[in-house]
């Protein structure tokens, strides 16, 4: 079934439970401007009001996942850059799974889309980079942030400093994405997972998500505090399954 709301982002279900969102601006390389603006975030409140989705996929209609933010329309004074760092900011607290499948370049405003998803499947032929010192600005959308958690300081710095690009493999190596594939078979194995995770009770999703999402924030005597209270939590909810049925295959 189509869900498509706008032309500059397609929303279709691609499984049950499953809604795969495709950035489709591919003449700009799917850089935002207002129009995707508006149509993720109106997807982005489907998806987190309507019980049917469980796990989200985000892409990029080829030959990009997402350059970054159009400069035509946002590198006037007056525009509305803090927009798309709400809407960047909004994808790490949706509160159910996003995966990225990212083919071709993912830069700047990209990567950082890329960061807020719970993680990233790669091309072989992706290109990540942080370009915001190139274009004389400064990242308001967590890549200071989320980059450093992701590949560790020094690499970081080297990311950002430089705004040199680097390719899926050396991404792979530093922790960045954790699978590389050839091109053509991202979308197939980000759709594959996604698949796994919707036939999981939500609920215990939720909750699973929520104890990673908080633990690596804190210290490790804090999160694990944060995994007994969860639990405690969850118990007082019923008991778990535990399905020996399950553990078979």
């Amino acid at each position: 079934m189509n869900l498509e709301r706008d032309n500059a982002l397609l929303a279709e279900e691609a499984g049950e439970g499953v809604l795969l969102l495709t950035m489709n601006r591919p003449a700009q390389r799917n850089a935002i401007d207002i129009p995707l603006l508006d149509a993720m975030n109106a997807a982005f409140d489907a998806f987190v009001q309507n019980d049917r989705w469980r796990v989200g996929v985000l892409t990029g209609a080829k030959p990009a996942f997402c350059a970054g933010l159009d400069l035509k329309t946002f590198s006037a004074p007056d525009a509305p850059r803090h927009a798309v760092t709400a809407l960047i900011r909004r994808v790490p607290h949706l509160g159910k799974p996003m995966i990225a499948a990212v083919e071709g370049a993912a830069y700047t405003g990209g990567l950082e889309l890329a960061l807020g998803c719970d993680f990233i499947l790669a091309s072989e032929d992706a290109r990540f980079a942080d370009t915001h010192a190139k274009i004389g600005a400064l990242s308001g959308s967590g890549m200071g942030s989320r980059l450093p958690h992701a590949v560790g300081a020094r690499f970081a710095r080297q990311m950002m400093l430089s705004c040199q690009p680097i390719d899926a493999a050396t991404a792979l190596r530093v922790g960045l994405v954790n699978e590389l594939l050839p091109a053509g078979e991202v979308l197939p194995r980000a759709l594959e997972i996604a698949k796994a995770i919707a036939a999981h009770d939500p609920e215990l999703l939720r909750m699973a998500k929520s104890v990673i999402d908080r633990g690596t924030e804190t210290t490790l005597a804090e999160a694990l505090a944060i995994e007994t209270e969860t639990l405690r939590q969850r118990n007082a909810m019923g008991g778990m399954t535990w399905s020996s049925a399950a553990s078979a295959g």
